[in-house]
């Protein structure tokens, strides 16, 4: 499976189902901001938890009289700053926040482009953090390391078998959301392969 053909699956699906596959790939990020959260003791993870969960809920009732502005202003002020934190985890922290700000934003106008960033933030997550670990290793990354490594072969292998249950869900309901979120945590671990605290 390609990365592009990835992404070109994401764009033929409807807006909903766009929508819902965005936030289970945030699932599967937002736990990297809890372990940086932790680590650091900057930010508030259950203020992205709960921003995440207001999402859901907008998406299966567009009518609720949910405000995501709120929700917006909520969240700026944990976004960790890059020059504060010497650890690789400041960017996976700063990719989630940017990944959640960006599909609040697509939610609001119905921008369905910003849904197909979200995939995208989340697979540059997880080649920023290849580098690191070639890096680490004395290893000089090149796009062939970053696109070869397991870590990312993974990634690209969810995000396939996310994009079938979306493509093949009857109908977007609790239900079915249900499923599509168990199946995003089921191997236990975030995008980047660490391990979520259940």
């Amino acid at each position: 499976m390609t990365k592009a053909n990835n992404f070109q699956r994401i764009r033929e699906l409807n807006y909903l189902q766009k929508a819902v596959l965005a936030a289970a790939i945030l699932e599967r990020m937002l736990p990297n901001y809890g372990l940086f959260s932790e680590a650091t003791g900057f930010g508030d993870e259950t203020t992205l938890r709960s921003a995440l969960n207001v999402c859901w809920e907008k998406v299966l009732l567009p009518k609720s009289k949910i405000s995501l502005e709120k929700q917006i202003e909520k969240i700026e002020p944990n976004v960790p700053e890059l020059k504060d934190f010497d650890m690789f985890g400041t960017y996976a922290a700063i990719d989630v926040a940017t990944a959640l700000l960006g599909f609040i934003q697509g939610v609001m106008s119905k921008d369905e482009s910003e849904f197909v960033n979200v995939a995208k933030i989340s697979q540059a997550t997880v080649a920023r953090y290849i580098e690191f670990l070639l890096e680490a290793e004395g290893i000089e990354p090149d796009n062939q390391h970053v696109r070869e490594h397991p870590l990312m072969q993974y990634e690209i292998d969810v995000l396939s078998e996310l994009i079938d249950c979306v493509a093949e869900m009857p109908r977007i309901d609790n239900q079915s959301v249900k499923t599509l979120k168990a199946l995003a945590l089921s191997d236990g671990q975030t995008n980047i392969g660490l391990a979520i605290e259940a």
